[in-house]
């Protein structure tokens, strides 16, 4: 939690969490004793819209009440988190003043943990769901981040669930299109406190159906080494790059030879 984040919380009349562990509660209200828990709009087998819908309710009701209210979620507040969106957005067209603070995502905490930059060959986000079902495009030679995989095709979570391997077949067979079956890609989970280590394991893409895969786990796949140069577009920058060298260079051959004149003028005097 940013200083920030932590001063709003400390400062709000009402504050409501959704947390994954007890520690995190416990903290949160050490920090105000009176915060409450969102956790028991979860229910077994019950549609996640419903859940979520319930969480923004509770919320907007506070603010409702003339309340400062603070919404702590775990990770970053915008990521994979529809309550708060849907919350933000009603109290804004209800004309209340609502703002989210950023936190840090389990992406930062994956470009951390497994080395990755994504800057060097372009970074892809999908939802794994969201991805077989829509048919996603992307470009195999940047890497690919597939979420909520442990969810995979579920409407709900339940208690102990995990990745059906069926599921997780179809999503192998897709994504063996684009890559060869001894593809490495990475199953991830950031770490929950600073004393803990992620949980990262690399396995073979024909491998993947056989993984045990919780809700919280996230699926890395590396590019695949197969970028094209387009040569049209390169001689192009290149051509750019060395007319704009050639102004440069030609500006400066006249602001020095202006200047040595002058020079040379105030010497004549």
């Amino acid at each position: 939690m940013t200083l920030e984040a932590l001063a709003r919380v400390k400062r709000a009349d009402a504050v409501y969490f959704v947390v994954t562990n007890p520690a995190t509660e416990a903290w949160i209200k050490r920090l105000k004793p009176s915060a409450v828990s969102l956790e028991d709009c979860y229910a077994e087998g019950r549609h996640r819209a419903h859940t979520y819908r319930d969480m923004a309710d509770r919320i907007l009701d506070a603010v409702r009440a003339g309340k400062q209210v603070c919404a702590v979620f775990y990770g970053h507040p915008g990521v994979f988190v529809r309550p708060s969106h849907d919350a933000i957005r009603r109290a804004r067209r209800e004309g209340f003043r609502a703002t989210m603070l950023p936190g840090v995502s389990a992406e930062a905490c994956l470009f951390a943990d497994l080395g990755v930059n994504p800057g060097r060959a372009g970074c892809q986000s999908f939802e794994a769901t969201d991805f077989l079902v829509f048919r996603r495009r992307f470009d195999p030679g940047s890497a690919l981040i597939l979420w909520q995989v442990g969810v995979l095709g579920e409407a709900s979570v339940r208690k102990g669930m995990t990745a059906s391997p069926d599921r997780l077949r179809v999503l192998t067979n897709v994504l063996r299109r684009h890559y060869p079956s001894s593809h490495p890609v990475t199953i991830y989970e950031a770490a929950q406190f600073p004393f803990c280590d992620p949980h990262i394991k690399r396995v073979r893409l024909a491998r993947l159906p056989e993984q045990k895969i919780l809700p919280t786990m996230t699926l890395y796949v590396p590019p695949r080494p197969s970028r094209v140069r387009d040569r049209r577009a390169l001689r192009w920058l290149i051509g750019e790059i060395r007319g704009a060298n050639g102004a440069t260079g030609a500006k400066g051959a006249t602001g020095a030879g202006a200047k040595s004149a002058g020079g040379a003028g105030g010497a004549n005097r």
